[in-house]
């Protein structure tokens, strides 16, 4: 029996992924294809690993349950890059290799060995070079003060905390978030489409062949433990298959109409899930098991498991209440895939949490406090910094507050903001905010201590002023005294109309070397690979943006660099 800190038989599995298929002779299978490398899940992670291998002469099947992107597809498009890319010498900007490492060091902590971080920094030029040798575009028009997410026109910009001053003592500032380029119809645009549709279309034109809309079930292994191949469920080609995808389409344009936290998205939500019962009824009925045989190994790079409910109550309770950021398909399967066989996982109790406000700006130059009406942190950082500190230290809980002259800014900057920004900081304003004469008046609405809210304001105030020191370092600059009357917005985990995005970090430990999975013993499984979301990297502790994405694509590089 393998060693598994969990498996099929288990309650708390909560999958579909089945038990491994163990045979003594891998000439027991009818194969029905087979290949050097095959990728399960062709996201980020997973497209890397593809075209590394095929450049190093590797034959590479590629198996998705759509037709691929995953989160990387979805995402604002931001690949975090430093150390000196050709895109920051463009823009004149100056950074090193030791001086992106002294700033990362301070987001990973003990995450990955310091060695994986410094090869991270080490290769980050190179990989930048890499995407653009394979059709990807970055521009170096430059952002230079803080935001989330820069305004149309700009595609280089600081995307951590890097100006933020605390981190600033031990790395000076430089821009790393590279947005994806492509010119659209009135002006360029940057999303997560102009990383992942090159690098698909490159490895294509490599060999790449895609088995889509098929899901991996189960691994085939050997009585040795060499992992020899995978066990799938596939639709057929055709009509049959067209029609299931328009119906998944469909089903996510619903469900990913109206965060699933904020009031009436049970309606969408229900259309959705017509739609997919619909499509799972053609999958009952028309997909046929499939066999494929990996002659050097199995990369698993499915995802996260965000949208699988009760592996995120098991395993992060803190955050069930977030809204799920990602695709439907991000359901913990590639990470349940390697447990199957013994993988060993780590750090799944880590999730981002995305509690952004900025912009508008005049909401980072206001207040934020915890349910005891303390403030616990600067204002300014990047919003799954702050996102972390509410959710893991005070229990999700935070309120944002302004006073009248910053409520009238935010209006006036979320106007000219992009319309995700803008729509989301509206809402907030108009259906979630509410506004007092008193402190004493303010601080009942939530049942927040008066005493301690009222002494959190008159401490900011005395920053502001720069009568007194900001006990977080930030700016006085970036700060306001607020003046009677006082708004308040709940920006909690569970605030109905502020939907607090989120993301797992955790997943299967790997070789950091190499990208192999380890086992219970922290051993090697041969022949078995995990990379990106479903594996823990070098964003597994917090995220920054971009982050992920570049880790996707150093971990799925190294799956095919070191194939063997």
């Amino acid at each position: 029996m393998l060693e598994t800190e969990i498996n099929p038989n288990d309650l708390k599995w909560h999958s579909e992924i089945e038990a491994a298929q163990i045979v003594s002779n891998p000439n027991v299978i009818n194969w029905n294809d087979e290949a050097d490398l095959v990728v399960i899940g062709l996201g980020g992670a997973g497209i890397a690993a593809a075209n590394e291998a095929l450049d190093q002469g590797y034959s590479v099947i590629g198996i998705d349950k759509t037709s691929g992107g995953g989160a990387t597809a979805r995402s604002g498009g931001i690949f975090y890059a430093g150390g000196g890319t050709p895109i920051q010498k463009e823009a004149g900007v100056e950074d090193s290799v030791e001086n992106m490492f002294n700033y990362l060091i301070q987001e990973t902590g003990d995450i990955v060995k310091d060695s994986t971080l410094k090869k991270f920094c080490e290769t980050s030029s190179e990989n930048t070079q890499w995407l653009m040798d394979n059709g990807v575009q970055f521009n170096s028009q430059y952002y230079q003060t803080k935001t989330s997410y820069p305004g149309a026109g700009y595609f280089l910009y600081h995307s951590d905390n890097s100006l933020v001053p605390s981190y600033m003592e031990k790395a000076s500032p430089a821009p790393r978030g590279h947005r994806g380029y492509e010119e659209g119809p009135f002006k360029p645009i940057g999303v997560g489409g102009t990383i992942f549709y090159p690098l698909k279309k490159s490895a294509i034109s490599k060999g790449l062949k895609i088995f889509p809309q098929t899901e991996a079930r189960s691994l085939v292994i050997s009585t040795e433990g060499r992992v020899l191949g995978i066990k799938a469920l596939m639709l057929p080609s055709g009509k049959i298959a067209e029609k299931h995808k328009k119906l998944m389409s469909k089903a996510e344009t619903f469900q990913m109409l109206i965060p699933q936290n904020m009031p009436g998205a049970f309606i969408p939500q229900f259309i959705g899930k017509i739609y997919v019962n619909r499509a799972q009824k053609i999958e009952k009925n028309y997909r046929e098991v499939v066999h494929i045989k990996a002659n050097k190994g199995v990369c698993l790079s499915a995802g996260g498991f965000i949208f699988n409910r009760e592996m995120v109550e098991e395993n992060a309770p803190k955050y069930k209440d977030g809204m799920p950021l990602g695709t439907s398909h991000d359901t913990g399967s590639g990470i349940r895939l390697g447990q199957s066989v013994g993988g060993k996982t780590d750090h799944m109790n880590r999730v981002t949490a995305w509690r952004m406000i900025n912009p508008p700006m005049a909401f980072a130059q206001g207040l934020v406090v915890n349910k005891e009406g303390e403030r616990f942190g600067n204002e300014m950082v990047y919003g799954a910094t702050l996102g972390d500190a509410m959710c893991e230290d005070h229990d999700g809980k935070a309120y944002l507050i302004l006073d009248q002259e910053l409520f009238a800014q935010a209006k006036e900057e979320a106007a000219v903001a992009l319309p995700f920004q803008r729509d989301s900081a509206r809402v907030l304003m108009y259906f979630n905010a509410k506004k007092r004469k008193t402190l004493q008046e303010l601080s009942k609405i939530y049942h927040i201590p008066e005493d301690s809210l009222a002494d959190a304001v008159k401490k900011y105030n005395a920053a502001a002023r720069s009568e007194t020191s900001c006990e977080f370092q930030k700016n006085s600059k970036d700060m306001k005294e607020l003046k009677a009357p006082f708004y308040i917005m709940d920006i909690s985990i569970d605030s109905a109309m502020a939907p607090l995005p989120c993301l797992t970090l955790g997943g299967l430990k790997v070789n950091e070397e190499t990208g192999e999975v380890l086992n219970q013993s922290n051993v090697e499984i041969p022949g078995l690979y995990a990379a990106g979301r479903t594996a823990v990297g070098i964003c597994s502790n917090i995220y920054v943006s971009g982050l992920s994405v570049a880790d996707c694509i150093f971990s799925g590089r190294r799956i095919g660099q070191n194939l063997n």
